[in-house]
């Protein structure tokens, strides 16, 4: 079973780089998210002759999610987060496939920090991170992917002096994501490759895609149910090098059968 996230950063702008995406990677389930598309804006036509059944949890210009499956209509068991009513951002999106409960997520920015939009990240996160722990207590086989808005060490920043101060990487955000770990969940990516430099974003501006300085934004976590499962864990890095695409690339993983 073949689970990916990716930021398109614009599912309609950017519709025809998801849709190549599709058919040379073959995902069984993918987790979008910034679809900056209102629920009604959302392809679904498009996505569903590409083979994959969807659900989606929009949001006009900003935001959005949607978990797609191929040859299968995901099965939605929870759309955004509990504990802030007034929270009307389109963040999170969860649904059943293939017998594993797939959270598809995108976490707030935070910048500038400190700041409103830095609190708004750090009560997002206690959120989610309270969603998470009810998650594992279930002991289904869970993966929670998307863009978290991260880098969790040294080694998933290009720089790592240079964004000390900045709401992706400051103390208070890493110390957020080292609690989810500590709940029990796993970093496919480093469960596998603890070592190596890997990166799932490159801004467009002052030729970072061409320089490699890039950030490891896009993460997948296990349930131990389901983490002794992991077989591969890869970015499609290749894909940030098209023509008029994301700043994200694709980040993947391989289950073996239960």
């Amino acid at each position: 079973m073949k689970i990916a996230t990716f930021n398109v950063n614009g599912v309609n702008g950017r519709l025809d780089i998801l849709l190549r995406w599709l058919r040379e990677a073959s995902p069984d389930v993918v987790c979008l998210q910034e679809l900056k598309a209102p629920d009604a804006k959302f392809p679904y036509r498009e996505i569903e002759r590409a083979g994959y059944g969807a659900v989606w949890h929009g949001q006009k210009s900003w935001n959005g999610v949607a978990i797609l499956a191929r040859d299968a209509d995901p099965i939605e068991t929870r759309r955004g987060l509990g504990g802030d009513p007034d929270d009307s951002h389109s963040r999170y999106i969860e649904a059943a496939v293939q017998g594993v409960l797939i959270g598809c997520l995108y976490a707030p920015n935070g910048n500038p920090a400190p700041g409103p939009k830095f609190d708004y990240k750090l009560s997002w996160y206690q959120r989610f991170l309270a969603h998470a722990e009810d998650l594992l207590a279930t002991g289904a086989p869970v993966v929670l992917a998307g863009d978290y808005n991260i880098m969790p060490t040294d080694l998933d920043v290009y720089a790592p002096k240079r964004w000390q101060d900045d709401a992706l990487f400051r103390p208070e955000v890493r110390a957020l994501y080292a609690d989810l770990i500590a709940q029990g969940w796993a970093d496919a990516i480093r469960q596998l490759h603890p070592d190596e430099t890997i990166y799932t974003f490159w801004d467009y501006v002052r030729n970072a895609w061409g320089r490699n300085a890039g950030l490891r934004l896009d993460h997948l976590l296990l349930s131990p149910s389901i983490s002794g499962r992991l077989k591969r864990a890869k970015v499609d890095r290749e894909v940030r090098g098209w023509e008029h695409a994301s700043d994200h690339a694709p980040a993947w993983i391989e289950l073996a059968d239960a």
